[in-house]
């Protein structure tokens, strides 16, 4: 166990673990000491001098973000002493800083803003003229204003310890010292915006935000990123109904701050000009505009004459989806429509895992796990690219914790860099590493789409043979695939069958787009589809509902590590409804009862039926769609940032995948 320390901090006993920074002892006792450099999770940098605070006995004044606490120590953070000189620091960082709050997008949040209100003197002993230079633009979302900045250092930092890419840097001396990108006059990074929202002033600012509004102006709704399915928690900046922010501040979900620039700026897609707002229907060979009660009464008007004929249906639901809309769907194709072709696109094997688990208990591991485990096998995936959070969990592990990190992938990967073993190749190359896994206290085993089917049940019994406690993650791609999976069913046919077959009265398809790249095997099917833009699937169907986005709907998803979580909504879409809805008045125009179609009565049935093991998909099926950074599936052709960004479509494994629109 860890020994404890007394110490006194402005006259309140506090005991903390031997080793602890003050500053972190002083945020324990509940007592704020400034700062500007230092950050939680980041290297010390003692460069802004504002945390320094005054302690018995010593000969100076001492800076309580490198001084580890002391038995008996006595420490003053607000004496005259320690204010004079945080009001002589601050007055230094004016010297060159611009007095242009008024139009400072840091405005209101700036901490330098803090700090001047509540220590700055009223007027400043400097006559010099301000060194400025201009504004630079470094990416479509990075801008950069030299003289605002007070060189904390936290931006290359994040950087190049959170984020393991390094593309900021510190050029000239002294009063033109500047921060700048490691490539001149361009960013060539992940164009995650942690830089900016590190930022204690208005020196980096987002190209997304700039202008836009002040952070009182906002609702601010906190939700889950619709992209990738590790989960994160994004907190939506809305203003007039309409997304202008996002970012995760309040440290509130599974990330802390983290976010991708997935999921700090690809909300764009919401407001896009190609979004659909009026349902359709094929009129004379042609999509045309109709109200929704035209549109809910021909389809249910021909789902009823194909149930009553006993016809045949097949389902695609999606990976976008709430939870609560995957089983409301699922119960109204058996229920309902007594059907049982329904299936979606899996990315990755959950179910195989479950299965060759066989009901153990804390098996699974979590994001959390992550960030403490000992040791850390991925195998098949470029994390970096494709799970962010999962990535950047692992570096902070390696970082703090020093865990071991073995990597068997079949090309380059960021992971590399801080491995203890790195070897190319799949699954069959697991076994030289035996040994060394062996030694480790305990082990997480995250792997991608290419260990499936019977190769699970391997990957499973090599864990068995290794004799340490094992925890598995099964990748997969997007923000409830792995809720979609939950709540599957032995279905009839499965979804590359539902797409072949050519026998199908009705083809119903909920925010999918199947038909981009495979033909539909029944020409003369019914097509429905639920969707947001008039994608390739859409552009097929005799109906088109449009659907509100995860965005601006209420209910829960199931991230890659099972861990469910609640979205909430923030805007509003005129002329879309959420999926659920849909169903409902489907199915309440049908004359069926398959009950309220309100999200948090759906989780309540579901949490009293939602029971077994889960249907295994054929190996066969199991394919991701291999998403980088700057992709998103058919979602990421509609975010314009993530066309914008230099660094898009991303690499693979070091290899540039197919193209933007994915």
């Amino acid at each position: 166990m860890t020994d404890l320390v007394n110490l006194n901090i402005d006259g309140k006993a506090v005991k903390v673990p031997q080793g602890m920074l003050l500053i972190e002892a002083a945020k324990r006792a509940g007592i704020e000491i400034p700062q500007f450099c230092y950050y939680e999770g980041l290297t010390l940098q003692a460069a802004c001098r504002m945390c320094l605070v005054e302690i018995e006995k010593a000969p100076k004044l001492t800076e309580a973000c490198t001084t580890p606490v002391a038995e008996g120590m006595v420490v003053h953070t607000d004496s005259p002493t320690v204010a004079t000189a945080r009001k002589t620091m601050l007055e230094f960082l004016l010297a060159n800083h611009p007095l242009d709050c008024p139009v400072c997008d840091k405005g209101g949040e700036c901490e330098l803003q803090d700090m001047v209100f509540r220590y700055g003197v009223g007027e400043s002993r400097f006559t010099e003229v301000k060194y400025h230079v201009d504004e630079k633009q470094w990416s479509p979302v990075v801008f950069y204003d030299g003289p605002r900045c007070i060189l904390c250092y936290r931006c290359v930092r994040v950087c190049d310890e959170g984020l393991g890419v390094g593309a900021l840097g510190i050029i000239n001396r002294g009063v033109v010292s500047e921060i700048a990108p490691n490539m001149g006059d361009h960013l060539e990074c992940d164009e995650c915006g942690a830089c900016i929202d590190i930022c204690p002033v208005g020196a980096l600012t987002s190209g997304a935000y700039r202008y836009k509004t002040r952070p009182w102006e906002m609702e601010h709704v906190g939700t889950i990123c619709t992209h990738c399915s590790n989960g994160c928690k994004t907190t939506l900046g809305v203003r007039d109904g309409a997304i202008v922010r996002a970012n995760n501040r309040d440290r509130s979900g599974i990330n802390g701050e983290f976010l991708c620039v997935k999921g700090r700026y690809a909300f764009d897609f919401v407001e896009h000009e190609e979004r659909l707002r009026s349902p359709l229907m094929r009129k004379g060979g042609e999509l045309e505009e109709v109200s929704w009660a035209e549109a809910l009464a021909t389809v249910a008007k021909k789902f009823a004459e194909v149930k009553e004929r006993g016809g045949k249906f097949g389902v695609i639901g999606s990976n976008h989806t709430t939870n609560e809309e995957n089983y409301y769907l699922h119960k109204f194709v058996r229920d309902g429509l007594g059907g049982e072709n329904i299936d979606h696109h899996r990315t990755g094997d959950v179910a195989g895992l479950i299965d060759a688990l066989a009901g153990r208990a804390d098996a699974l591991a979590t994001v959390g796990d992550l960030y403490t485990t000992k040791a850390i096998l991925v195998i098949g995936s470029d994390l970096a690219q494709q799970h962010p959070l999962l990535s950047y969990q692992i570096r902070a592990n390696k970082r703090h914790h020093d865990a071991h990190v073995y990597v068997v992938t079949p090309g380059p990967v960021r992971e590399d860099n801080y491995s203890v073993r790195s070897v190319r190749g799949g699954l069959e190359a697991i076994g030289p590493l035996a040994d060394a896994l062996k030694a480790e206290p305990g082990l997480v085993v995250l792997f991608g789409d290419s260990v499936k089917g019977d190769a699970v049940r391997q990957l499973v019994a090599f864990g068995d043979s290794l004799g340490i406690p094992v925890k598995y993650v099964a990748l997969v791609d997007y923000s409830n695939s792995r809720g979609a999976a939950d709540v599957s069913q032995a279905a009839g046919l499965a979804y590359e069958q539902i797409l072949s077959a050519s026998d199908l009265d009705v083809f119903w398809v909920v925010g999918a787009n199947p038909l981009k790249d495979h033909a539909l095997g029944s020409q003369n099917a019914f097509v429905v589809v639920q969707e947001m833009f008039l994608t390739e699937t859409a552009k097929r169907a005799d109906v088109v509902l449009p659907a509100s986005s995860a965005y601006e709907k209420t209910g829960t998803v199931t991230n890659v590590t099972g861990e469910v979580q609640r979205l909430k909504a923030g805007p509003k879409v005129m002329g879309t409804k959420s999926d659920l809805e849909i169903f409902g008045l489907i199915q309440k125009e049908m004359g069926l009862n398959l009950g309220i179609w309100k999200p948090d009565n759906v989780l309540d049935e579901m949490r009293k039926t939602t029971r077994g093991r889960l249907p295994v998909a054929a190996p066969e099926s199991i394919r991701s769609a291999r998403d980088t950074l700057f992709t998103s599936g058919s979602l990421g052709r509609y975010s314009k940032v993530l066309n914008a960004v230099m660094e898009g479509p991303g690499l693979i494994y070091g290899l540039p995948v197919s193209g933007k629109s994915q």
